[in-house]
């Protein structure tokens, strides 16, 4: 009988993982309507992996439960972007962009993976929010005072809007995106050396193959070159290109030339029909005849009962929980 070895992720956290997330978005009644936009897929779903940490700026600036709506509004020839309520036209720019500055800092403490945001809001909007002008007309081209805040405070944060989530890759992508981002910061939060550097990198090499070669390549050379650095300067500067690589969406093509990479190193391994079989599935999920889990399933079978040093150490195979089940729609 095949023996399942199961191993611990690399580089895994010890503490919860955390995503802070629009409160509204987990049920909670803070709409300027009284309601909530309450989601099944972070509710349901992705609650049983993370721990939520919910934020309704609107309130905690101390508006109340039912409220008049607010919108952004551009300043002529300033261009500056004011955060006013829509009928009243009273000006809270000044009291939310002073309580982001404030709650933002306040969320390192919380140590996030990655945040979730209310798409369309004036507050916590990620981009393409509505901005009025002295015509009256909107342009979609503004973000929330308190999303802009995170964003400026935590570059390399994985943040998405909610409506993007119902997009079966991009919520692959966002989800993958926080796990490697908690793995790396634990990382980093350790007693690094260079060595484990490369070995971390050495373990995301298909993920990241996935997402970008170019960028694996340029992190490799990184990475090569980091000893002449100032050790405090490496993690930052390596942090950053590695959350932007994984940021680009992994394609059906880069896929399946990861998958045809990982059947070269179990080739020595298989029978021809076995082989035959791997290659046809790879084929079919080309084709878009399968999903990305069925030919990830065969391999992890594989590389289980052969136990193939490099493949075993492969991120690739399981980035996420796989109680999630984000590869059987992509």
């Amino acid at each position: 009988m095949e023996r399942i070895e199961r191993r611990k992720p690399l580089y895994a956290a010890e503490e919860p993982i955390k995503i802070g997330v629009s409160w509204c978005l987990l049920g909670a009644a803070v709409r300027f309507d009284g309601g909530h936009k309450r989601s099944d897929f972070l509710v349901d779903t992705l609650s049983s992996v993370v721990e939520f940490v919910p934020v309704c700026p609107e309130v905690e600036i101390g508006l109340g439960v039912p409220r008049e709506t607010l919108r952004l509004v551009r300043d002529g020839g300033a261009q500056a972007i004011r955060l006013v309520s829509n009928r009243s036209g009273i000006d809270y720019t000044k009291v939310m962009n002073s309580y982001a500055d404030r709650r933002v800092v306040a969320l390192g403490d919380e140590e996030l993976s990655g945040y979730i945001v209310k798409k369309d809001s004036p507050s916590c909007g990620m981009e393409r929010v509505r901005v009025y002008g002295s015509s009256g007309m909107p342009t979609g081209d503004g973000t929330g005072l308190f999303a802009a805040a995170l964003i400026r405070r935590y570059p390399n944060l994985p943040v998405e809007e909610e409506g993007r989530l119902n997009d079966s890759q991009l919520r692959e992508n966002f989800v993958e995106r926080v796990f490697a981002y908690r793995r790396l910061r634990s990382f980093f939060s350790s007693r690094w050396t260079l060595g484990g550097l490369v070995r971390f990198h050495t373990a995301h090499k298909l993920s990241l193959m996935a997402h970008s070669p170019k960028a694996y390549g340029e992190l490799g050379r990184f990475i090569a070159t980091a000893k002449t650095m100032a050790r405090h300067n490496v993690p930052a500067r390596y942090e950053s290109a590695f959350m932007g690589a994984l940021k680009k969406l992994a394609t059906t093509a880069r896929h399946t030339n990861v998958l045809q990479h990982m059947l070269g190193y179990l080739r020595p391994h298989l029978d021809q029909d076995s082989r035959d079989e791997i290659a046809s599935l790879i084929e079919d999920y080309r084709r878009g005849l399968v999903p990305l889990i069925v030919p990830i399933a065969l391999f992890k079978h594989y590389v289980r009962r052969f136990a193939v040093p490099y493949l075993r150490g492969q991120i690739y195979l399981e980035p996420h929980p796989k109680e999630l089940m984000l590869r059987n729609h992509v």
